[in-house]
């Protein structure tokens, strides 16, 4: 009877890691903190959701799914991960918004980071890779090719979604660098250098300080040290604004 006992009263005490406690993924997970708990996670996660599971040092973390499956496990909640996830993105409070994306299995592709890139380095190929995740930020790009060949302007974490805001046209003037700026229309070209007022790539908006009569000339940037106005520019900025609706 007291062997009866004694086992009955340690399966009362094992029993919540062998039942399961199911849960559900939310739909938005957010961390208002430093650190990421299973309620950031999960719906119905009760006293469990105090479990810290990652700490949050940047706008989001970007959480190993099957980590996290076995991290609920551990304290007896159960996630069946039936959407297949393999990433889970958490925002801060203030972050984006994640919206929800149609797709055959409950979730949508993001591209994310394959490596860390520094302020200015151009993004590679080999430096993106899709990843399925529970939703997917309002302006994350859905073609590489709107963000290779692009530069980081600000560091850039491994693992991290991409988003439009993270890169931009590589720098190819510094301010104070010399600008020859052209206009090419019905058979007449003409030319002037100036003095660029800030940095900018190709593609951007650019004031040039005529060296001559000191006036500024707003110019579209071609490439190092070269910039157009007139039709030319004009056809840049159509170009530009149709790429960026793409989006």
């Amino acid at each position: 009877m007291r062997l009866f006992t004694a086992l009955a009263a340690a399966l009362a005490i094992a029993s919540p890691a062998f039942a399961g406690q199911i849960v559900s993924l939310k739909a938005e997970t957010r961390s208002s903190g430093a650190t990421v708990t299973l309620g950031d996670l999960f719906d119905g996660a009760g006293a469990a959701g105090r479990t810290v599971v990652a700490t949050r040092s940047g706008s989001s973390v970007v959480l190993d799914a099957g980590t996290v499956q076995l991290a609920a496990r551990r304290v007896g909640l159960d996630w069946a991960n039936t959407e297949g996830l393999h990433k889970i993105i958490v925002e801060g409070a203030a972050g984006q918004v994640f919206v929800a994306a149609p797709s055959a299995h409950g979730n949508v592709e993001v591209l994310t980071y394959t490596r860390s890139l520094n302020v200015g380095e151009i993004v590679q190929p080999a430096d993106l890779a899709w990843v399925k995740v529970a939703g997917a930020p309002s302006d994350s790009p859905n073609d590489t090719d709107m963000v290779i060949g692009q530069a980081a302007k600000r560091p850039l974490r491994a693992g991290a979604i991409v988003t439009a805001h993270d890169v931009g046209a590589a720098q190819v003037i510094k301010a104070g660098d010399l600008v020859t700026v052209t206009y090419d229309a019905d058979a007449v070209t003409l030319s002037l250098q100036g003095k660029a007022m800030g940095t900018a790539g190709v593609g951007d908006l650019l004031a040039v300080q005529n060296t001559a009569s000191k006036k500024l000339v707003q110019a579209i940037v071609t490439g190092p040290g070269a910039a157009v106005v007139g039709p030319a520019a004009d056809q840049m900025k159509s170009a530009r604004s149709l790429r960026y609706a793409g989006r």
